[in-house]
């Protein structure tokens, strides 16, 4: 009964890495995506790789919160280390128009940059949206052609885009969301449009803890990934075990994993 947390920000200050990473093995999540959205956050994800190097692997990237931080000279590092053993994917990357926390024009500079990064040493790349589907899906049908893939990471959006995003053949995250009775209402219709061999489960931990599972805590961690994809076989209505083994396959596959 082995499950595979597709993003989890174990990077995070919350975080003890060691205890979480042990917590999840005892609920039988057995490997873990670092996600990185921050260069200063990159050489900590490899030496956290280099501690658990079968237990997890990471992404190398830059989320549009923090693009007004990059300059010219991480992009020639981020190449480097996202060609480490152990990064899977580039990213956490994409277009966050809802707070613009890094002006937009600067937030689609950095995207941009990633993409062609992504396709030039042929990594997938690990996406964030929000509300921003139109323009980031002009991107991606401009540079998807020539990028290994990716997932749509933390997928809250609508049925619409859920095909679009399919469309380009993207793999569709899904986490505790769903499990927000009230605000995952869209997303539990939308699942229902992805494909078993398409989907895979993640925690985006500590945030988006399931409110379906009690007690309830303050920070969500990968160990609650079993309980997410029960909630989500319920809506979907498959046998948990099919869920459970298609989408650790299917993580292994966006990811290259053996």
């Amino acid at each position: 009964m082995s499950w595979f947390d597709g993003g989890v920000n174990l990077l995070d200050r919350r975080f003890d890495a060691d205890e979480v990473i042990q917590r999840a093995k005892d609920a039988g999540v057995d490997k873990l995506c670092i996600i990185t959205t921050h260069p200063k956050e990159w050489e900590s994800a490899i030496a956290l790789y280099n501690q658990y190097p079968n237990e997890c692997c990471y992404t190398i990237g830059v989320h549009p919160h923090n693009a007004k931080d990059v300059s010219e000279k991480d992009y020639p590092l981020l190449r480097e280390l996202a060609q480490q053993e152990g990064c899977v994917a580039i990213g956490e990357c994409g277009l966050d128009f809802n707070r613009n926390f890094s002006p937009q024009p600067v937030q689609r500079d950095v995207f941009e940059e990633q993409l062609k990064i992504a396709a030039d040493i042929n990594l997938p790349v690990y996406l964030h949206e929000r509300d921003a589907f139109s323009e980031q899906l002009s991107l991606l049908t401009r540079y998807m052609p020539n990028i290994k893939g990716g997932i749509a990471h933390c997928f809250t959006g609508s049925t619409e885009q859920v095909k679009q995003y399919l469309a380009l053949g993207l793999y569709i995250g899904v986490t505790g969301w769903v499990c927000d009775e009230k605000r995952g209402e869209e997303l539990r219709d939308a699942v229902k449009h992805i494909p078993l061999n398409r989907l895979v489960l993640e925690t985006d931990a500590p945030y988006l803890f399931p409110k379906t599972l009690r007690p309830r805590k303050r920070n969500n961690e990968p160990a609650f990934l079993p309980h997410i994809g029960q909630q989500l076989a319920e809506y979907l209505q498959v046998d948990t075990e099919k869920l459970r083994i298609s989408s650790y396959a299917n993580t292994c596959e966006l990811f290259s994993l053996s």
